[in-house]
């Protein structure tokens, strides 16, 4: 197989750099851009939500590498948005900036979050994707915080959970909105959701679950108060939106590559002739499931990065079938989970207690271990993960 003369990464999230890195480290001598929408360095994204959210980290360290990293593997940094792509002339074209040329292309956009259309326009109200992001929101729970206002989280998912757990910490009053019966309902199925609700309430945090949003209601502009589905109203100094994201494939639409809950790829994370995925953005087949899967996991996205770098590299040799890990850090408690938690699964409690707040919950369907989740008991979940990974 001919090495591709230049490669393109489009996305510096921790997807975009592992296939950077895994390039060089293979071997590649060829261009390498990595193209990223912020003008800062390529950056974690899991401290947002709570280190820097709470302050207790200065947004600098959650750098991913520094600027010498990157020279000396002679990676080029280009800074602009991902805005359109010509497969038939092989360029990512980019806002603002010249067309990028290539051989060959890992696509590493990520996800962009759903906005509510109430309060989208109103100052207080925010999503949180990006370190710009984290920073506005921060600043807007400061302020709440001196004024003894209240904040609104609207979704009870891992995002909405671990920044109200960041408020609460900060010492604000706090109330949590979703539709579903449970926290984490679509993610731990309703019994640990519950002892999730019970951690949250616990912690003072005051759940609305069954409830949506019906209203935002604002003075001089700025959000005062959410009014719910239930009829209630919450007065609310600043609001998070955490309802989901969605693929960033907007800049890929008219392509011909192929789209749907994300870029569609094989076993391999190829996309079409030349062209991979990676990270949140991608939807590949995983052979492990024998089905097409879409994570929104941190350490999936490395993985898959260098997954989908090394077939780019070698041509297809290595089918990309992980067993999917998500973890979750709320107040004292980490979560780690491994496997697929399907909605109808039968959980049992296999160590420890809910009441003692250290347990591993295992997850059955139709009889079979397909995944393990750990509450504070890292080490105990360990060999059910062997288990999972020797099936």
């Amino acid at each position: 197989m001919r090495s591709p003369r230049s490669v393109v990464v489009a996305g510096a999230g921790a997807a975009g750099v592992a296939a950077a890195e895994t390039l060089r480290r293979e071997g590649y001598a060829g261009s390498l851009v990595l193209l990223g929408a912020e003008p800062a360095l390529p950056y974690d994204r899991p401290p947002l939500s709570k280190q820097v959210l709470t302050g207790a980290w200065e947004p600098g360290r959650t750098v991913l590498r520094d600027a010498d990293h990157y020279a000396g593997l002679d990676v080029r940094l280009v800074r602009g948005r991902a805005a359109g792509l010509d497969v038939g002339r092989a360029l990512v074209r980019v806002e603002g900036a010249p067309d990028l040329p290539f051989d060959a292309l890992v696509i590493a956009t990520g996800l962009r979050p759903r906005r509510l259309p109430e309060g989208r326009d109103l100052a207080g109200v925010h999503v949180l994707r990006d370190r710009p992001d984290a920073l506005a929101l921060r600043a807007d729970l400061e302020t709440a915080r001196a004024a003894g206002l209240r904040a609104v989280v609207v979704g009870a998912g891992f995002l909405g959970l671990e920044v109200a757990a960041s408020a609460r910490s900060m010492g604000l009053e706090v109330t949590v909105a979703d539709p579903l019966p449970v926290p984490m309902m679509r993610q731990v199925g309703p019994r640990v959701g519950a002892a999730v609700a019970a951690l949250h309430r616990d912690r003072g945090v005051d759940l609305r679950m069954g409830a949506g949003v019906q209203e935002m209601v604002a003075a001089d502009g700025r959000v005062t108060a959410v009014t719910l589905s239930d009829g209630t109203t919450v007065p609310a100094g600043v609001v998070l939106v955490a309802v989901g994201a969605e693929p960033a494939v907007e800049w890929l639409r008219g392509s011909g590559v192929p789209l749907g809950d994300g870029v569609e790829c094989d076993e391999h994370c190829r996309a079409a002739p030349g062209i991979y995925a990676a990270g949140d953005v991608a939807s590949w087949l995983n052979p492990r499931y024998g089905r097409r899967m879409r994570l929104e996991h941190r350490m999936n996205a490395t993985d898959q990065g260098a997954a989908a770098a090394h077939n780019l590299l070698h041509g297809d040799v290595r089918p990309f079938a992980p067993l999917p890990y998500f973890w979750s850090d709320q107040y004292d408690v980490k979560i780690q989970a491994h496997g697929v938690f399907p909605e109808e699964s039968d959980v049992t409690i296999e160590e420890g207690s809910v009441e003692d707040g250290r347990f591993v919950a295992l997850y059955r369907s139709g009889g079979e271990l397909t995944g393990v989740l750990g509450w504070n008991l890292p080490a105990r979940v360990l060999p059910y993960r062997k288990r999972l990974l020797e099936r």
